[in-house]
């Protein structure tokens, strides 16, 4: 193994580069993508609210206590900033409606929103410092899982996301903690220490512990390892470099300079995909292929429909195939928008439609195909569907790029309407509207605090 170069100044330029960030203006267009990207975690969260992960994560937190600094959101308790950022990022994971990031296949908004969120509120931050915060975030949560080349961590049994998850709520609660370069080296160490995680999350079967795994557990690393050093804790102050280092921990072949290459030029939160359907990300493409195919054919309808092939790339079919949550079985998801004509968060979250007589026959149409051919770097989680109907029709749709991905991005009005959806059943229709508005104005926000009774349900 080669030791990563201590002439490279990897930990210092990156502390460097963190600690200025807060005072760095966001380019307008990352700017407006932060905001996108807040608003979809926030529905994420207010909507796990309503699921088992997230209300046996409030129930936890509750009673722990706690000095009172940061809202378990859609609820009017609060605890200390860690406890917080723990329940809140487990309700923002409590099923598949997060961002996802196709490079790295991490889940930055649901880790590092949280704890940016609580210790803004302890820390009494604008919503200026937040989301800077925020897009610091989300590079260190990529950036570091691209230089440890995050495949290659899963191939030694880690969890890529639990380890991402960490560094992204690090350097947001970092930045909210306003720490300078040389905390900023600490900082990362003791996020390294924490960072953990091991791929046996994908037998889970109930997606709570997947929700700690992969939100709940990096929300409070983050947060702890801010506070920590906020507190006056000294550390090991070149993590990243010499023997023993970060990246060689992780890595059998690190790529430093990804660290660093296109730093405040190249934005990660411009570049995660925001999910159109409360799914597994692996299934998105499938349904906005099959989608395309139903609404360009008239009379393609489930009734008349005889087979149904997707293809994945392999990785992911790996993932949703047939799998016991509704949200990630693939031929479930299919069959439900072969029999409604659409899918929901309620329908997508229906353990009972699992053993619907309607839902099993059309299922029993859907062939699942692993596709070595479709596994690139630069569509990731693409998919074919092929219909063929009971008069012999064949209809092919091949989705390259998701709806929501970089290359096919969401506008306002279609996060607008995501959030909507997910947030006014808990929240009501008046603060759901107004925290919208809140949010895609949050740079005129005062102080994050300002907000809590809108996210504090009805």
């Amino acid at each position: 193994m080669t030791t990563v170069r201590s002439d490279l100044n990897l930990t210092g330029n990156l502390s460097d580069y963190m600690a200025e960030a807060r005072n760095r203006p966001l380019p307008p267009a990352v700017g407006r993508e932060a905001k996108h990207r807040i608003l979809d975690s926030l529905a994420a969260i207010v909507s796990g609210s309503t699921l088992k992960p997230g209300q046996m994560a409030l129930q936890y937190v509750r009673s722990l206590g706690g000095t009172p600094e940061s809202m378990l959101m859609t609820t009017n308790d609060v605890s200390s900033a860690a406890n917080a950022a723990m329940a809140n990022g487990m309700l923002g994971h409590s099923d598949e409606t997060d961002d996802f990031d196709p490079s790295s296949k991490a889940h930055p908004g649901c880790s590092v929103i949280p704890a940016a969120w609580a210790m803004a509120e302890r820390d009494g931050s604008t919503g200026t410092e937040l989301i800077r915060a925020v897009a610091l975030g989300y590079d260190l949560a990529c950036r570091m899982l691209h230089a440890m080349h995050a495949d290659l961590v899963r191939q030694t049994h880690r969890s890529a996301e639990g380890i991402g998850s960490t560094f992204g709520a690090t350097g947001a609660a970092a930045s909210i903690a306003k720490l300078d370069s040389t905390q900023m080296r600490y900082v990362l160490s003791y996020a390294g220490q924490q960072a953990s995680g091991i791929w046996a999350w994908v037998r889970d079967e109930e997606h709570i512990e997947k929700a700690f795994d992969f939100a709940g557990m990096g929300a409070r690393n983050g947060v702890t390892a801010a506070t920590l050093v906020q507190a006056g804790f000294t550390g090991v102050s070149d993590v990243l470099e010499g023997e023993h280092n970060l990246l060689d921990a992780f890595s059998t072949d690190p790529h430093p300079e990804a660290l660093l290459d296109g730093l405040g030029l190249e934005y990660s939160i411009a570049s995660t995909a925001i999910k159109p359907y409360t799914v597994g990300y692996p299934i998105q493409s499938a349904l906005d292929a099959l989608s395309t195919i139903l609404l360009h054919n008239d009379g393609v309808t489930g009734p008349n429909i005889a087979k149904v092939i997707v293809k994945l790339p392999t990785d992911g079919a790996g993932v949703v195939n047939d799998r016991s949550m509704p949200d990630v079985n693939l031929r479930h998801c299919i069959a439900l928008m072969l029999v409604d004509g659409s899918v929901s968060f309620v329908s997508t979250h229906d353990y009972e439609r699992m053993s619907d007589p309607a839902i099993l026959e059309m299922k029993s149409h859907v062939e699942l195909i692993p596709d070595a051919s479709l596994v690139m770097s630069e569509a990731p989680r693409q998919a074919i569907v092929e219909v063929t109907t009971k008069d012999g029709r064949k209809l092919i749709h091949h989705t390259k790029y998701a709806p929501g991905t970089a290359q096919n991005p969401l506008d306002t009005d279609r996060v607008t309407t995501k959030a909507l959806d997910l947030m006014t059943p808990v929240l009501g229709k008046g603060h759901t509207e107004e925290l919208i508005e809140k949010i895609l104005d949050i740079d005129n926000v005062p102080s994050i605090r300002d907000l809590r009774p809108l996210l504090a349900g009805q």
